[in-house]
């Protein structure tokens, strides 16, 4: 333990005299928190909406007063024929196009439900199909309010993020691929470095065993990843106000598992390199850009192809994702989310022995 312990501290010294990494170490994830937490979000207000009116009556002033009232829609433009809306449309001035035709009014009038033209600018997918449906509940609302009853009346209840606040569900995910980030890589790096400048060698000549040698290397990022984990968590919980209906013990032991696998891959990058640069490509674009495309951080898993679902169960990300999620949203514990803490267990202690052979075996 004596030996280990001082692997650890030589590390901590190092990290100390690198004045550099310091602001990296502590400044970079609550800055990347910060942007990402605004920039990752699905929630779509006040989207531009183009009105032809050529009923022009009180009718149809009155329905697009109704679109403007709300807080769904900012009108950008009334023009006066559909080629005006074709126009807008295609320079991406307007994301959702009305056109209130002749008559309207006079058809309200004698009770008779008026046609209105939708139409969805399709080349950003999610804004138009959103702005579709609020387009479709506000025009609903209309008919309701006219006096026609609806043959069934929908009570919606949502449950674990009533408002569905993207941010909720986002900035967790954001916070987890942060943690990632900074362990795996600081890990690889720290590694290949003591190759770079032919310390590695010196330390090969003492009288350290490998498991005390793998160790003195993890643990202190392990330490770096928790400090920040708990800084990150502050910005989270008070500056984003998400909400923690979990415990935040279980948050932080179910954390453990996840840095196992991050440190662990971290380890097994500096087997494959040489160089830090190449350690840099390698945990960006080989390690982490498909844990981030396969962990339902972004695209919902059940959406992919069935290869790609059965490739995400090797991803560490998913799981904790899952974790993160669910203590924060749901409140669950380790009755639910035992699964996923035994994924990521094994996971590790695979990740840990593929990278502790390679080291060995490149040592020797």
């Amino acid at each position: 333990m004596h030996t280990l312990l001082a692997v650890v501290l030589k590390e901590l010294l190092q990290l100390k005299r690198d004045p550099k990494i310091l602001p990296i170490l502590f400044m970079a994830p609550v800055i990347q928190l910060m942007v990402l937490g605004y920039a990752a979000t699905t929630d779509i207000r006040r989207v531009e909406l183009a009105v032809c009116d050529l009923d022009r009556t009180a009718a149809s002033r009155q329905l697009v007063e109704r679109f403007t009232s709300s807080t769904y829609f900012r009108l950008t433009a009334s023009v006066d024929d559909q080629d005006g809306l074709d126009r807008l449309l295609a320079a991406g001035e307007a994301r959702i196009a009305i056109t209130i035709p002749a008559g309207f009014g006079a058809t309200r009038a004698d009770g008779r439900p008026g046609a209105v033209q939708v139409l969805a600018d399709g080349s950003d997918a999610m804004t138009g199909r959103v702005g579709l449906g609020y387009a479709l509940g506000v025009l609903q609302d209309i008919t309701t309010a006219s006096g026609v009853e609806p043959l069934v009346e929908l009570r919606p209840l949502v449950r674990y993020n009533p408002d569905l606040k993207s941010r909720n569900f986002m900035v967790p995910a954001v916070l987890s691929m942060i943690l990632m980030i900074m362990t795996m890589m600081l890990t690889a790096m720290a590694v290949v470095r003591e190759t770079e400048v032919g310390t590695m060698e010196q330390l090969l000549v003492t009288p350290l065993k490998p498991f005390q040698l793998i160790l003195g290397k993890l643990v202190p990022y392990a330490m770096v990843g928790t400090i920040e984990l708990l800084t990150a968590l502050l910005v989270v919980l008070y500056w984003f106000r998400v909400p923690l209906h979990g415990s935040f013990l279980i948050l932080l032991l179910l954390t453990l598992p996840f840095m196992l696998c991050t440190l662990g891959l971290g380890l097994l990058i500096s087997t494959l390199s040489r160089t830090q640069q190449q350690a840099m490509m390698l945990t960006a674009f080989v390690f982490m850009m498909p844990q981030i495309y396969l962990s339902g951080f972004i695209f919902p898993i059940q959406n992919m192809p069935r290869i790609f679902q059965l490739a995400t169960y090797l991803v560490p990300l998913r799981y904790y994702v899952t974790i993160l999620r669910g203590v924060f949203l749901k409140g669950v514990g380790l009755e639910i989310l035992w699964p996923q803490a035994l994924a990521l267990l094994g996971l590790g202690i695979a990740i840990l022995t593929l990278a502790r052979l390679r080291l060995q075996r490149r040592l020797g």
